[in-house]
């Protein structure tokens, strides 16, 4: 793979004066027409150790406007306290930005391998996720252009030994240089496995010789004025129609009609069980947080089917400090320039605590559907990447819960009138509560669908018979108490007898 790397690619001083500065303005030109384009453009550059990262990284701003650039760094320690890609997704440029990225998603996967800490199976798994992350953001429209930066080991060492000898440089070589130098032929062989996998039509890797300055330079910066100027061209192009989503089904029976609605709590009853359920969880989540456990819930559900006081029970048994409640509006502007995910990515939780999202990423197949937010095509493919995305969570360890809170049509319209008639809650009623009634049928068919295709054994959806508010919160609480229990359980029997008898006690 790397042979086309090891030519010795050497561009003379006139020939690259005589090409950059054209190089330079179309750069620049197509820079200026992304700032009204509807995509971002991603560019991760990774390679041997002083094959000219950081120069490239120095060229793009100096041959663009750095005012539309984001280079954001990153320690690979960032990464240990929450999922894979969590600190990649929160730093994502916006569309018509240009996000540069040194080693990326690539360096943590590639030198875990290479430092023996994950076995061949881990590290495909590594570059499974990746791509999946990447036709993610490419489905969405981003560019993504990805570059490898080589080294034969012999120009390795000649650019580490001419760095030591000028004083102005000899700062940049450290000892792990050397070392990395030592291991060349372990290091290009991850990277030619990791490059084989990752290497796609939507998200493509270009090998650069790095050992020429020269010739390093102009070759990125004509790879990527093609890149953009065909993507800008591709995005100003008329788009086809949308295929029109089918009018929603009538289903003879949703996977809604299975619950059972008659359920229900007295007072004294409910006194006691919710008094018993916050012990429970307030007990739990403490432990979970002396643990480092973080906790996901997620509430949707029909207007007025009592998502708000659920989780106002359910927070009311814990520290305030520990966790966070998200209600999950119509994305913002700043959002809307991002993936839909983005904005979750960013409010997941620290080791410890809880995040409670009062509606969630759920609204793209849900409301986005049902109201034409989104083209079949987005709504379609977003069961695949919600999955991905709690997949993510779950192998990280975090207790992930989902509540669909369920009502009749015939409970939901008295519990409209009632807020109507209530002062302190008519501030919760709105056209859209009454209009989206309309919709009911659509509404069940997307929620049936939503339930067949993102249920799975790790993340389970929990349908909770909500006509009596009673019984839905000692429900809800009892669940994420199971949840929480279950998580905390000793794997290694050894643990178990490692447990002294008198703090037990």
């Amino acid at each position: 793979m790397f042979e086309t790397a090891e030519l010795g690619q050497i561009i003379d001083e006139e020939t690259f004066d005589t090409h950059a500065p054209g190089v330079r303005d179309a750069l620049l030109a197509a820079q200026q027409a992304l700032r009204d384009a509807d995509f971002p453009v991603i560019i991760v550059l990774a390679g041997a150790e002083k094959a000219g990262v950081g120069d490239t990284i120095r060229l793009f701003n100096a041959w663009m406007d750095p005012r539309g650039i984001r280079t954001p760094g990153f320690a690979m320690q960032d990464a240990r306290d929450q999922p894979p890609l969590w600190r990649f997704w929160k730093v994502l440029p916006p569309r018509g930005q240009i996000g540069v990225f040194d080693g990326a998603w690539y360096q943590q996967a590639l030198f875990d391998h290479v430092d023996g800490l994950s076995d061949d199976a881990e590290f495909e798994q590594q570059l499974s996720r990746i791509n999946m992350f990447e036709r993610m953001l490419t489905d969405d429209g981003a560019l993504i252009i990805k570059f490898w930066l080589h080294l034969g080991e012999r120009q390795q060492r000649k650019a580490l030994e001419a760095l030591k000898a000028d004083p102005r440089t000899n700062w940049r070589v450290e000892e792990g240089d050397w070392i990395e130098a030592g291991r060349h032929d372990v290091v290009t062989g991850a990277a030619e496995q990791m490059i084989t996998r990752t290497n796609s039509g939507y998200a493509p890797w270009h090998i650069v010789e790095g050992t020429d300055a020269r010739y390093r330079r102009l070759r990125i910066a004509m790879l990527l004025r093609h890149a953009m100027e065909r993507h800008l061209e591709l995005a100003a192009r008329p788009k086809i129609e949308s295929e029109v989503a089918p009018a929603a089904p009538v289903l003879p029976r949703s996977i809604l009609s299975t619950v059972d609605l008659e359920q229900s709590l007295d007072k004294r009853e409910y006194k006691q069980a919710i008094n018993a359920a916050q012990a429970r969880l307030a007990l739990l989540h403490r432990e979970a947080n002396a643990r480092g456990l973080a906790t996901v819930c997620v509430f949707e559900g029909w207007d007025a089917s009592g998502k708000g006081g659920a989780i106002r029970r359910m927070v009311h048994a814990l520290d305030a400090r520990q966790y966070t409640v998200f209600p999950i509006a119509a994305p913002s502007d700043e959002e809307n320039a991002h993936h839909y995910l983005w904005r979750f990515w960013r409010r997941l939780p620290p080791p410890g605590c809880m995040a409670v999202f009062d509606r969630s990423w759920y609204g793209r197949v849900l409301v986005e559907r049902v109201e034409g937010f989104a083209s079949p095509e987005e709504w379609r493919r977003a069961y695949s990447e919600i999955n991905a995305f709690e997949d993510a969570l779950i192998e990280h360890d975090v207790v992930l819960l989902k509540f669909w809170m369920h009502v009749s049509f015939d409970e939901q319209e008295k519990r409209f009138r009632a807020r109507a008639e209530t002062p302190h809650k008519r501030w919760k009623l709105t056209d859209d509560d009454w209009r989206n009634r309309k919709k009911w049928p659509a509404y069940e068919a997307a929620v049936h669908d939503m339930v067949e295709r993102t249920s799975t054994r790790a993340a389970p959806w929990h349908l909770i018979a909500a006509e009596d508010k009673r019984h839905a919160r000692v429900e809800v609480l009892n669940l994420i108490a199971d949840a929480l229990e279950s998580a905390l359980k000793p794997e290694d029997p050894a643990e178990v007898e490692d447990i002294d008898v008198d703090d037990e006690a």
